[in-house]
C-alpha cells in the first residue's frame, strides 16, 4: 500500500473508529472528533496526556508506530488491557472501539499500580509492547534491573517503563536517523588517505535535504538486515515515490557524498563483508560470467581450440602465420561470436549465477548468497567525492581528471600509483613519519628494482626531495587506441565489459577515461546506436522506462525515440584512491534519489592494527 494511501486512511481512521461517540465519554466535544488533525491532538491527550506526540505521525514510517500507540492507549482507558486486546489495538481496534462507541461507560481512570488485579490485568499486554519495541532484549534488560531493584507497589512496572522508554527513545532516534543525520562506518580503502577503513563518521542530511524513506515500513535503527538473523529489515507492503524534502545547499563539486549503491537494484549477496555488504558490481560480474561460459561452451569453445590447433600446426609443418598471428585471428572469431550474441550468454551467465550461486571474478569464486533486489533507500551505503555535477564533462587522461576541459581539484590526500625505481627504503619508520604505512599496502614490491607506491601529491614530493636519483612514474593501466570499429583483444574486452558503460567497443580504464557529459535535469539529447550504451542504464534502471533496440531504431516504452529527456540529475563520484576504488568509473553516474548526504565529521577511528586514532577524532571532512 502507497503511504498516500495510508496518510489518506489516517485522515479516515477518526470517523471509523468513531471517536465522535467516546470522546464525549472522556469529556471532550464529539466536534473536535471531526477536524483533521485536531483530532488526533485530542485523541493523544486523552489516551496518553501528550497531545504534542500528534505531530509525530507525520514522519513516514514512524507513523504507523505513532498509530498503533495512539489506539492502544486509547482503549486502555477504557479497560482494554489484554493480550488479545493490544493486539488488536495495534493491527485492527475498530472492534474494540465500536464496543467503546455503543457502550454508557466514562472513561477510566489511570491505572492504580497498587491495585494488584490491574496490574495483573495489563502484564502481558505490557510484555507484548515491550516486544514489539526491542525483541528480547528488552526484556533482559528489564529482568535484569528487576533482580537488583525490586518493582515497590505503586509504581509503574519495570516492563511497562521500558516498554515505553525504549519505544520513544527508538521513535526519536528513528527521527534523527532518517532525517537529521546518520552514524557511517569507512567499510573500505577506497576513500583513503582521505578517510580511513575504521573512520566512524557523521552524515548530515540536512545539507541536501533528507530524503522521504521508500520503505517506511522497517525495523528502527538498522539499514536493510536485521542483525544476528541476517533477514531484511524492511517491508515493500507501503512504499513512497522518491521525496527530497528542502535541504541547506545542493551537491557540489569536491563534497565527500553518501550513497546508496548505484548497482544495488540487483546485487551479490557475499558472505564474506560485514553484514554481507554487497560491494561487487553484479552488472561486471554478469559479462564475465557470461564471457567464461562462452569459452566453455563446447560448441564455441571447441570451435576456439580448433582454430588456435590448425594454426599451432601450420607453424609447425609449415611456412605459416606466426602464432601471436594465429592467436589474434582465433581470438577475433571467439570476439565475433561473442558480440553476435551477447544477450544469449548473459541469459545463461544470469542462470549460472541465480541458481548455482556461484560468481566468477577471473580466477576467484564466490560462494554467494544469491541475486538481491533492494529498494533504493536499502541499498549499501558507499561514500566517494563528487568529482562532477549535473551537466559537466569529465575526462582522464593518463591519471589526470578534467572537469570541463580543465584538470580537477586534487583533494589534499587523493593518491595516485607510481612505479618507483632507485629508491631504496631503509626503515619503515621512516615511510611512516610521512603517512606511508605498509600494513595499509601504500606500498608493496613489484619486482625486484621497483615499488609500487600509492602517494599523495606532497608524499610524492617529499620522496623526491630526500631521493632525487629515484625514478617516479603514474602507473598507467593498457590503453586500446584503436578508434575504428576492428574487434578488440579478449582481454581489452574483458576490461571494457567491466568498466561503465560495458560496452565492448568503448575502451575506458582507471587511468583513461572517454570524454561524457553528466546527464542533467530536462535536458535533452539525441540518442543513437553509437551512444546509445551510455545511458542504457539511466533510461531503464534509474527512471524505469522500457528500451528496445533494433537494427533500424530504438524504441522507448514501445515508442520510436531519436532523442530523449533526464527526468533527475545524476553526479560522478570517485574515491580518493585512485587505483582501489569502485566508483563511476565502474557503475556510472549517481541519479539524485540516491544521494543519501554529506559526510560531515569523523566522530571515532580505530585502526585494526594500531587502535585508536586519537589525532582524527572530531575532524571535520573536506
Amino acid at each position: 500500500m502507497n503511504a498516500l494511501y495510508f496518510y489518506i486512511f489516517l485522515l479516515v481512521h477518526p470517523y471509523l473508529a468513531m471517536w465522535s461517540k467516546s470522546f464525549k465519554q472522556a469529556g471532550r466535544q464529539s466536534w473536535e472528533a471531526l477536524i483533521p488533525g485536531y483530532n488526533y491532538f485530542v485523541a493523544f491527550k486523552i489516551s496518553c496526556h501528550k497531545p504534542w506526540w500528534s505531530l509525530l505521525l507525520l514522519f513516514p514510517g514512524v507513523h504507523i508506530v505513532m498509530w498503533a500507540v495512539v489506539n492502544t492507549s486509547y482503549i486502555r482507558r477504557f479497560g482494554y488491557f489484554s493480550l488479545v486486546d493490544t493486539l488488536q489495538g495495534i493491527f485492527f481496534p475498530y472492534i474494540i472501539l465500536a464496543k467503546i462507541a455503543k457502550s454508557e461507560g466514562d472513561i477510566l481512570p489511570e491505572t492504580n499500580w497498587m491495585n494488584g488485579k490491574e496490574v495483573h490485568d495489563r502484564a502481558w499486554g505490557d510484555h507484548l509492547a515491550l516486544f514489539l519495541s526491542l525483541p528480547i532484549i528488552g526484556h533482559a534488560i528489564s529482568l535484569g534491573l528487576n533482580a537488583v531493584s525490586r518493582e515497590k507497589p505503586g509504581q509503574k512496572t519495570k516492563v511497562k517503563e521500558w516498554g515505553d522508554s525504549i519505544m520513544f527513545a527508538l521513535v526519536a532516534a528513528s527521527i534523527i536517523r532518517t532525517y537529521v543525520f546518520e552514524p557511517f562506518q569507512i567499510p573500505t580503502g577506497s576513500m583513503e588517505k582521505t578517510l580511513l577503513v575504521g573512520d566512524f563518521l557523521f552524515v548530515n542530511k540536512l545539507a541536501y535535504g533528507p530524503k522521504v524513506p521508500v520503505t517506511p515500513l522497517s525495523f528502527p535503527l538498522v539499514h536493510n538486515t536485521i542483525p544476528w538473523v541476517t533477514v531484511k529489515s524492511y517491508s515493500n507492503l507501503e512504499t513512497v515515490n522518491y521525496t527530497r524534502l528542502p535541504g541547506f545547499t545542493k551537491v557540489n563539486r569536491n563534497d565527500v557524498v553518501v550513497f546508496n549503491y548505484p548497482s544495488g537494484d540487483t546485487a551479490i549477496y557475499d558472505p564474506r563483508m560485514p553484514d554481507g555488504l554487497m560491494g561487487h558490481d553484479y552488472h561486471k560480474i554478469l559479462n564475465e560470467e557470461a564471457w567464461l561460459q562462452f569459452q566453455n561452451n563446447p560448441q564455441t569453445g571447441q570451435k576456439y581450440q580448433v582454430i588456435l590447433k590448425y594454426f599451432n600446426d601450420s607453424l609447425i609443418n609449415a611456412n605459416a602465420p606466426n602464432e601471436s598471428l594465429a592467436g589474434t585471428l582465433a581470438n577475433d572469431y571467439l570476439i565475433s561470436q561473442f558480440i553476435k550474441d551477447i544477450s544469449k550468454w548473459k541469459k545463461s551467465a544470469k542462470k549460472i549465477l541465480a541458481e548455482e550461486k556461484i560468481a566468477h571474478q577471473g580466477q576467484n569464486i564466490i560462494n554467494h548468497h544469491g541475486l538481491i533486489y533492494r529498494p533504493v533507500d536499502k541499498r549499501e551505503n558507499y561514500i566517494k567525492r563528487c568529482v562532477a555535477v549535473a551537466g559537466d564533462w569529465i575526462e582522464i587522461k593518463k591519471s589526470i581528471l578534467y572537469i570541463n576541459n580543465k584538470p580537477a581539484f586534487v583533494p589534499e590526500f587523493q593518491n595516485l600509483r607510481y612505479k618507483v625505481s632507485n629508491l631504496t627504503i631503509t626503515s619503515d619508520q621512516k615511510m611512516f613519519d610521512i603517512g606511508i604505512e605498509k600494513e595499509r599496502q601504500d606500498y608493496y614490491e613489484f619486482d625486484n628494482s621497483t615499488l609500487m607506491m600509492n602517494l599523495t601529491k606532497t608524499q610524492l614530493g617529499i620522496l623526491k626531495k630526500k631521493h632525487p636519483q629515484a625514478l617516479f612514474e603514474v602507473d598507467l593501466e593498457p590503453q586500446y587506441t584503436d578508434t575504428s570499429k576492428a574487434k578488440p583483444t579478449g582481454t581489452q574486452m574483458l576490461i571494457n565489459l567491466g568498466m561503465f558503460p560495458k560496452d565492448p567497443y568503448i575502451n575506458n580504464t582507471t587511468t583513461d577515461f572517454t570524454k561524457f557529459q553528466i546527464p542533467k535535469k530536462g535536458q535533452t539529447i539525441k540518442i543513437n546506436a553509437s551512444n546509445i550504451a551510455w545511458y542504457r542504464r539511466i533510461i531503464t534502471a534509474y527512471e524505469g522506462h522500457t528500451l528496445l533496440e533494433t537494427k533500424t531504431s530504438i524504441l522507448i516504452d514501445g515508442k520510436k525515440a531519436s532523442s530523449y529527456t533526464f527526468a533527475m540529475n545524476y553526479y560522478w563520484l570517485m574515491g580518493d584512491n585512485r587505483y582501489n576504488s569502485a566508483d563511476s568509473r565502474v557503475w556510472g553516474c549517481v541519479p539524485e534519489d540516491h544521494v543519501v548526504g554529506r559526510a560531515s565529521m569523523v566522530w571515532f577511528s580505530k585502526s585494526a592494527y594500531a587502535g585508536i586514532r586519537w589525532e582524527r577524532l572530531f575532524n571535520m571532512i573536506e
